[in-house]
């Protein structure tokens, strides 16, 4: 009970000793608050774009996979492989894809539109990046030393050419290049629901219309890679059937040609050996069709396989021009520096002052004892 009533006695002291104060406590506050204004009214306005889509369900394939099974029976094709296990990229992978070195460079060409006193000026997300975007003041201070630095030790050393985008090469980026990327890397978040099976992703810029650009290049960007990676291998067997089919057309025409012109040339002949040699030209051309048909058919199961690995995506939330900035929050910097001020009054008053009269009593006790 006496410990008790002691902490009641000593917070209701410090709030009598706090009310004592209130004039110190007043100034504190109104200091944290312009200096929380300074701040909040120098940070560059950033908008922000969302976009949601969900992956093609892993389910489906089950379906498609009959469908072509049966496509292959009639066709007369009994070993067509149509697993289901081929999806190794899975929607987990994609925020390090977004984050990766080559798809961060590939964002450096997209098309932008900002205006520059007063004018609007066509430039690339590169060029934006590097040449439009701003920063705090304060930024600017913290880097001079270090760029004074740099300059001086540039003296004694060969300068790096640093170049824009030309030459691009993403396994070798210049220091440009390297801070574009960088910078692009941190304007884009993704997350994976896997709960709900969707992927969202917040494009953030200073510029709303440069936020909507970025974030529609970003979500037609990665679903190219992901059509692209999925679809590969029945690309190249498209392909590859596709030549098949073309050199089989070209024998079974020529073949089909010879036989006709021997036939006309040969009308009304009775000769034995005639009829050997039409004959002949006769099973080239039937095996020539064989093999043209057969083809065919191929060429046709393997369009309905790359169909199959196509994946479909559905845009849960499409990107829109945002009319709003989302960040900075000036209300919640305004309280951050305000609280931060009366934390600072009040360390001031209960600990700061004590100490600092203990500490000068010690010394007073030492230079009378000498």
């Amino acid at each position: 009970m006496e410990n008790n009533n002691t902490e009641e006695i000593d917070i209701r002291a410090l709030l009598l000793k706090a009310l004592d104060n209130w004039r110190a406590f007043v100034k504190w506050a109104l200091i944290a608050l312009v200096v929380g204004m300074v701040v909040a009214f120098s940070i560059p306005k950033e908008y922000s774009v969302k976009v949601m889509l969900a992956p093609e369900a892993t389910s489906s394939s089950s379906s498609l996979s009959g469908s072509l099974s049966s496509l292959a029976a009639m066709a007369g094709v009994s070993n067509l492989r149509t697993g289901t296990n081929r999806d190794a990229l899975s929607p987990l992978m994609y925020p390090d894809i977004v984050k990766s070195t080559p798809f961060l460079v590939s964002l450096f060409d997209v098309p932008v539109e900002v205006k520059v006193k007063g004018e609007m000026v066509q430039t690339t997300m590169f060029e934006y990046v590097k040449e439009y975007t701003k920063s705090p003041w304060w930024s600017k201070v913290i880097s001079l030393p270090f760029k004074a630095l740099g300059w001086f030790m540039g003296l004694f050393r060969h300068q790096e050419e640093e170049t824009g985008t030309a030459e691009l090469n993403p396994v070798q980026l210049t220091k440009p290049q390297a801070a574009v990327a960088k910078a692009l890397s941190g304007m884009i978040t993704m997350t994976v629901d896997q709960k709900e099976g969707t992927v969202s992703c917040e494009v953030t810029a200073q510029n709303p219309k440069v936020a909507y650009a970025l974030a529609d290049k970003v979500l037609e960007s990665l679903q190219n890679f992901v059509t692209d990676y999925r679809t590969e291998k029945s690309r190249k067997s498209l392909e590859y059937m596709e030549a098949l089919f073309a050199d089989a057309q070209r024998d079974y025409y020529a073949a089909q040609k010879a036989y006709a012109r021997y036939v006309d040339a040969n009308q009304g002949v009775v000769l034995q050996r005639v009829m050997v040699e039409r004959q002949r030209l006769q099973n080239e051309m039937n095996l020539q069709y064989e093999l043209y048909n057969s083809c065919a058919q191929q060429v046709q199961l393997a369009k309905a396989k790359l169909a199959e690995d196509t994946p479909v995506y559905a845009v849960i939330q499409p990107p829109v021009v945002p009319n709003r900035a989302s960040k900075p929050s000036k209300m919640t910097i305004l309280a951050a520096f305000v609280f931060l001020g009366l934390a600072i009054e009040a360390l001031w008053l209960f600990w700061g002052k004590e100490f600092l009269q203990s500490l000068k009593k010690k010394d007073d006790e030492g230079a009378d004892t000498d």
